[in-house]
């Protein structure tokens, strides 16, 4: 299933600079998302 537009336009506005590098840290600047960001994300921090 294809992702959403917006989710699709950004992924492959950011994919030359994050392929196959590792993930420090990342910022949620809006919590007023949709959904809530998950705790479970800050395991992400360190994964490829």
């Amino acid at each position: 299933m294809p992702e959403l537009p917006e989710v699709e336009t950004t992924m492959r506005g950011i994919e030359p600079y994050v392929h196959g590098q590792v993930i420090n840290r990342f910022i949620v600047r809006n919590n007023q998302l949709r959904w809530p960001v998950a705790k479970e994300t800050a395991d992400l921090q360190g994964q490829r």
